[in-house]
């Protein structure tokens, strides 16, 4: 029996962790982050599909690419977070359980940054918890389980 397919997804910048503004988002790169989720997601019977890009069409039409394929989604949107709304379309049209995802908690940062137009097209948002938000965000999104 194959196993659920979870898809993670990584926006602009977050290819530079581990170099970028340590103070906020720790020493720890993106493999480090991806890898904690995959083992996560192996521990508890998921397969784990990683995707980086910068560009926000590249993600939308990774999104697209997981419906009717994989059984959930987590993203951490980066700065489409606070303005992409052709991102949140893209999300509402993937019928399984989603999971924002942040290492620093926008809410406690910058005025603009509390803004998320992908929240309300998700299940739910995990923030603020550093590399630890990664292996959580996976076990809110089995615990909530497929569409």
């Amino acid at each position: 029996m194959s196993r659920p397919v979870l898809m993670l997804l990584s926006g602009p910048n977050l290819n530079l962790l581990g170099e970028r503004e340590p103070e906020v988002y720790g020493s720890a790169t993106l493999a480090d982050h991806v890898e904690a989720a995959r083992s996560e997601a192996d521990r508890l019977g998921w397969d784990l599909e990683h995707h980086q890009s910068n560009h926000e069409g590249q993600l939308i039409d990774l999104i697209h690419s997981a419906r009717g394929r994989c059984s959930g989604l987590i993203i951490n949107p980066g700065a489409l977070t606070h303005y992409s709304r052709a991102l949140a379309d893209a999300l509402a049209t993937f019928e399984g359980p989603k999971v924002e995802l942040h290492l620093s908690n926008p809410a406690a940062r910058e005025e603009w940054r509390g803004i998320s137009v992908v929240a309300p097209v998700v299940t739910g948002t995990v923030a603020g918890f550093g590399g630890a938000g990664y292996p959580l965000a996976v076990r809110a999104l089995v615990e909530v389980g497929p569409g």
